[in-house]
């Protein structure tokens, strides 16, 4: 479990495909303090296990679905990242409540500058647009970030959050551009309305619909 409070600024010294799973090395000092073989490292949203580590890094292994679901499918060496260790019990949550879990990815749409803030526009797919509401908790790349916008265009949905320069100074979210990927987790607590509502709706439905059929046969 995590805060979505970003620990430090690191960045991938290593990417090793092995069949359908990549090892990854990634360069993070401070994250790396007491860590364990079996600790949890979120890298830029996604949480991972540590297999090895040593002063400066820490390995892990990042498994296919991973993969699909998230920007490390074309991750390089080099690329900047953000690390969190998981949260101590008795922490206080300075963000919110966040997996690691990551729901799928989203497009940076548009960068607005200004004077000291920055709101970033990002596409929101289909799946996950019941998902986020005004106001509402989102993690972008593991940071933990307030809904400032939100809207539903024939084209698609899309969210804004607005960075003020701790932000934008402190993970990697100062860097995105038009056309950059992020990884999404949604709110734990609005996936889990969303299937108890569909658990709903499905045991409301008359036994002839709600059995599935196999072949055509029920």
């Amino acid at each position: 479990m995590f805060t979505g409070i970003i620990e430090e600024l690191g960045s991938v010294a290593r990417v090793e495909p092995h069949a359908d799973v990549v090892r990854l090395t990634v360069r993070g000092p401070k994250v790396v303090e007491g860590v364990r073989h079996g600790d949890s490292i979120a890298v830029s949203g996604v949480c991972l296990t540590v297999v090895d580590a040593d002063a400066e890094s820490f390995t892990a292994d990042v498994m296919a679905q991973t993969l699909r679901m998230s920007t490390l499918d074309d991750v390089a060496e080099g690329r900047p990242v953000n690390l969190e260790r998981a949260a101590l019990v008795g922490d206080r949550l300075g963000g919110h409540i966040v997996q690691g879990h990551v729901d799928g990815t989203a497009e940076v749409l548009e960068v607005r500058p200004g004077d000291e803030w920055r709101v970033i526009r990002f596409s929101l797919p289909d799946a996950l647009a019941a998902l986020v509401v005004d106001k509402g908790s989102i993690a972008v790349d593991g940071v933990s970030l307030t809904v400032s916008a939100l809207g539903d265009e024939p084209d698609g949905s899309w969210f804004e959050v607005s960075l003020i320069p701790e932000t934008l100074a402190a993970t990697t979210l100062g860097r995105l551009e038009a056309g950059d990927r992020v990884n999404l987790e949604t709110d734990v607590l609005a996936r889990h309305v969303q299937r108890m509502l569909r658990l709903d709706a499905h045991r409301a439905l008359p036994s002839s619909l709600a059995e599935p059929s196999i072949g055509g046969v029920r």
